[in-house]
C-alpha cells in the first residue's frame, strides 16, 4: 500500500525564514551599552542588575560589564556586574 496519496496537496505550507531568535552572548562574556544578549519570544529570561527589557521581551544591556546568568525565585536572571 502506498503511504502518501497520489498526487495530493502537500500538508505543510510555504517555508518561512527562521527569526534568529535565541542568546547572542554568553556569560562571562563583556559588554557594552546597548548590545543585545537575548531575542526571545515571551520572557524565558528575565532581567536583572544592569539589564533591560525591550518591547519584544529583547534583553539587552543598560551598562557595561560581564553577563552572568542565575537563578532567583526559580525563574532565568541574566544580570551585568
Amino acid at each position: 500500500m502506498a503511504h502518501t496519496k497520489s498526487q495530493g496537496k502537500t500538508r505543510q505550507g510555504t517555508t518561512r525564514p527562521g527569526k534568529r531568535l535565541g542568546v547572542k552572548l554568553f556569560g562571562g562574556q563583556k559588554v557594552e551599552v546597548g548590545q543585545i544578549i537575548i531575542r526571545q519570544r515571551g520572557t524565558k529570561f528575565h532581567p536583572g542588575r544592569g539589564v533591560s527589557l525591550g518591547r519584544d521581551h529583547t534583553i539587552y544591556a543598560a551598562k557595561p560589564g560581564v553577563i552572568t546568568f542565575g537563578k532567583r525565585l526559580g525563574k532565568k536572571i541574566i544580570s551585568i556586574l
